[in-house]
């Protein structure tokens, strides 16, 4: 059959065998070339998944070094008043509210952005947590405000640890590596709740532990849409208000925790993205008991 084939490439003009010579080139380098582009691929897939895992274990380091640096004594460099913040009470008092010694440290380092300090026992979350003047920087910014993909917890704008809010948002990144807000959605299991039913979290000013109420799946809505929207819920005008919050949060959660609030009560909200749909959020509430 080869022969067969070779004779008949034989019996070809010169002009029609330079032409077949040349197709056969052109099929060859296409197929080198598209070898190449998916080696290519692969090693910048492989390189891309590197460096993110490579980056994610960079920053928390980061946040390993600064867990070092909470409680620090090494507070001599403090300028006088450094340990302190002075506020404006609604009926126009000024008051000074002294940062906890454990925490002026970080305050400093983080140029005045940290508000605060979340842990779960047994779990990763164990972080300093961020307020800005948007809900957009600490997406992308670290405790000392350099760039970094894993960003910071961080809490809501709105909230007010001075004046007091009714509940702290606070928000972090579902990353892939497993840090950050990602075991957040452990709370989907009834088990996992009963072994971890408390948070600690900290302001800069006072301590707090906080009982989890519920854990449930959510979404950022549009504007427009006439529905419970968890992230607006920071403070109720009355009693009612405060209920009808509640009651929509109990209403969509995975389990009854037998945990109740009610008006007066300090509230914590933990949210992170959820993937099951498009602007999706996993979101665990909890309500301060000590």
């Amino acid at each position: 059959m080869a022969e067969k084939e070779n004779k008949s490439f034989d019996e070809l003009s010169p002009e029609m065998q330079e032409l077949v010579r040349a197709e056969l080139l052109r099929q060859e380098k296409r197929r080198k070339t598209l070898i190449f582009i998916l080696i290519l691929v692969m090693i910048l897939g492989f390189g891309g998944y590197g460096l993110y895992y490579f980056t994610a274990g960079r920053t928390q380091d980061g946040y390993d070094t600064i867990a070092k640096l909470k409680g620090s004594q090494a507070l001599a460099n403090l300028k006088e008043g450094e340990g302190t913040v002075t506020a404006t009470l609604d009926n126009g008092e000024e008051i000074t509210l002294e940062i906890l010694d454990e925490y002026k440290t970080l305050y400093n380092k983080s140029k005045k952005k940290l508000i605060g300090w979340l842990k779960i026992d047994d779990t990763i979350i164990d972080y300093p947590v961020m307020q800005g003047s948007d809900n957009e920087f600490f997406l992308s910014h670290n405790l000392e405000g350099n760039e970094d993909r894993a960003g910071a917890l961080f809490m809501d704008c709105a909230c007010d640890v001075v004046h007091g809010s009714d509940n702290y948002i606070i928000y972090g990144h579902h990353l892939t590596s497993g840090r950050m807000f990602s075991s957040l959605e452990e709370y989907e299991s009834e088990k996992y709740y009963e072994k971890h039913p408390y948070i600690l979290f900290d302001t800069i000013y006072e301590k707090g532990r906080y009982q989890v109420m519920y854990a449930f799946r959510s979404r950022v809505y549009d504007s427009d849409q006439i529905v419970f929207k968890y992230y607006q819920f920071i403070n109720a005008e009355n009693e009612e208000e405060f209920d009808y919050n509640i009651g929509q949060m109990a209403a969509i959660a995975f389990y009854d925790t037998g945990v109740k609030a009610s008006w007066g009560d300090q509230l914590l909200t933990l949210s992170t993205c959820d993937y099951q749909e498009t602007n999706g959020r996993f979101v665990v509430v909890a309500k301060k008991i000590d």
